[in-house]
């Protein structure tokens, strides 16, 4: 999972990018202009604007030049007059036809901005700025990896650091008013998923300081008085503020939360839904082909794993198979260490490979970590982007929670999703591509960024990466765990499933553990639609790949393939199936 989400539940489809100048709003003068310029003022207008809306994002990316002062406007009233903006700049993005631009690149840009203001627009009906309560988009999961990479060592930096953090406590205050204003109007998080907050929270106030991602500044930087200031800062208005938020969750808001898992539960639940896929995946396609695909697909990946079953274990029932994978001692992790360093040696493996595979490759290096102690028993796998400063590498969450109870058999293709050939050499291209628009350094859709995770583990087989068999299925599996999101995502939200049945289709599909099965199924609870991004935007990106080698043929290269879909950064899914169209009937 690419984690380059802000802080709203809904919204992983936008973030923004370092601009070279400050625009004004387009005026009806400026319509005069060739399109390729009004494009280019209206990209640059969007960005500026979003990076002042969120600077978070810039030390997310570590954007040179940018300050690490301030944190987002939270309020309703912000989020108000943001959201007519968009609609401001989604009408000058209408009044331009694409098909008039002269650069190929900005072709791409258009179908970027446009895609980001039409999916922000759509996905409002879900009104997330009034329940995220969450275990996966909360403030907490947020602010508690920002506060990590704030930088620190410089007075100036010092500086920022304490603006910033001194006003956690007041946006802490206004998440709390937000929630209040969603159960008034009928909005809630449900009711096990606020229970999960509230142990987050707890552990972090039980961890003591030293443990605390709040206090990771004052860890970083030894300076006397720096240190001092920030501990007190966090003694006398950090923690109490969790402590508020914690006793409001407690007491105000958990009485008050909806049973009901399915995001219906919420007014105008079942647009929400459609709304979310079609923001995720940036496809239209209603949730009952998202259910009937998935089915389509768990049986077809069922029949793959059937083949290796026959030939490595002797067995052509599936099912228990993947049972004895999950659970028998000989296919586990011996220890936390075990797990951390099988997944460093699959990295290796897919660095030295890459260069057979892509002509475009990242100079970013990515890491591999286990998960701080109160994300990792209710996280998923996780990668967040490198510094574009280069201060900082990519960075692969592991969940190594428990790791005597994980199957081996999924590991690999989890490192290849999450780093090479997948999320990381993705977004650390994008990020290098200096040539391009910054938006498509820095926008992000999940059909194409975790589409394109999902079609690296079946890469990663063709790159000859995986170490056996068990590894070949466990890759199977995953394919089928992102198949079976489809039945189960679908199947929650808008066809009655309880969370038991849902729980109970991923382990008879998968040789996923039982306990990342529960973690997962809240996390679709919480998070609508998001998890059908992966294989809805896998899907398009090999059939794109299928049609294009037909028409080419014999002369079908594959890094030109590969670096055509990863140059402009991430695309709408639509446009790249466009563009890959074109490529292939304009080849030699």
């Amino acid at each position: 999972m690419a984690r380059r989400s802000l802080p709203l539940l809904l919204a992983a489809a936008v973030v923004p990018a370092t601009v070279a100048c400050q625009r004004p709003a387009l005026t009806s003068a400026d319509r005069v202009e060739p399109p390729d310029a009004r494009v280019t003022a209206l990209a640059d207008t969007y960005l500026d604007a979003y990076l002042e809306r969120y600077p978070e994002q810039a030390t997310y990316f570590g954007i040179p030049g940018r300050s690490h002062d301030r944190l987002s406007d939270n309020s309703l009233a912000a989020q108000k007059a943001w959201e007519a903006r968009e609609d401001a700049w989604l009408t000058e993005a209408k009044a331009i036809d694409p098909a008039t631009l002269q650069q190929a690149s900005l072709r791409a840009t258009y179908a970027i901005v446009r895609e980001a203001l039409e999916g922000a627009a759509g996905a409002r009906v879900c009104r997330s700025e009034l329940w995220n309560v969450s275990q996966m988009t909360g403030w907490h999961v947020n602010h508690g990896y920002l506060i990590t990479i704030q930088p620190v060592g410089t007075d100036d930096a010092r500086k920022e650091a304490l603006a910033r953090w001194s006003a956690l406590p007041t946006y802490i205050d206004t998440e709390i008013a937000n929630a209040r204003e969603g159960l008034r109007l009928k909005f809630s998080a449900p009711r096990d998923n606020v229970r999960i907050v509230i142990g987050q929270i707890d552990s972090l106030l039980s961890g003591g300081e030293a443990e605390s991602p709040f206090t990771s500044p004052a860890q970083r930087d030894k300076t006397s008085a720096f240190t001092a200031a920030f501990t007190t800062l966090y003694r006398d208005q950090i923690a109490p503020a969790l402590t508020r938020y914690r006793d409001f969750l407690q007491h105000e808001y958990l009485p008050a939360a909806r049973d009901m898992i399915a995001v219906t539960a919420n007014p105008d639940g079942l647009a929400c839904y459609g709304a979310a896929v079609r923001y995720f995946s940036t496809l239209p396609i209603e949730a009952s082909e998202v259910h009937e695909t998935g089915l389509r697909q768990v049986a077809d990946l069922t029949a793959e794993m059937h083949v290796i079953a026959e030939r490595r274990f002797r067995t052509s029932d599936v099912k228990s198979l993947l049972q004895k994978v999950r659970s028998d001692p000989q296919y586990m992790f011996k220890s936390r260490a075990a797990l951390i360093g099988y997944s460093e040696a699959a990295l290796d493996r897919a660095k030295a490979a890459a260069p057979a595979w892509f002509g475009l490759l990242p100079e970013a290096d990515v890491r591999i970590e286990p998960y701080p102690r109160y994300r990792e028993r209710n996280a998923a796998n996780e990668y967040n982007a490198p510094a574009e400063d280069g201060t900082r590498p990519g960075l692969f969450y592991i969940n190594a929670y428990q790791a005597e109870t994980k199957s081996i058999s999924p590991a690999e293709s989890t490192a290849f999703h999450e780093t090479i050939p997948g999320h990381h050499l993705q977004v650390a291209i994008a990020l290098e591509r200096k040539d391009i628009h910054p938006i498509g350094r820095y926008i992000f859709n999940s059909g194409f960024a975790e589409g394109w995770g999902l079609y690296a583990e079946r890469l990663a087989d063709e790159m000859k990466l995986y170490s056996s068999d068990l590894d070949r299925l466990g890759m199977l599996s995953s394919q089928a765990f992102r198949a079976a999101r489809l039945v189960v995502d679908s199947g929650m939200h808008t066809m009655g499933w309880t969370r038991q049945r849902a729980i109970d289709y991923l382990l008879a599909n998968t040789t996923e553990a039982h306990d990342d099965i529960t973690s997962e199924i809240d996390r679709y609870i919480i998070w609508p639609g998001q998890a059908t991004a992966y294989m809805l935007g896998m899907l398009e990106i090999r059939r794109a790949r299928d049609q294009a080698q037909a028409v080419i043929g014999t002369g079908f290269d594959i890094k030109a393939f590969h670096d055509r879909v990863l140059e402009d950064g991430s695309v709408p899914i639509t446009f790249l199936t466009s563009k890959i169209r074109s490529w292939a009937q304009s080849a030699p």
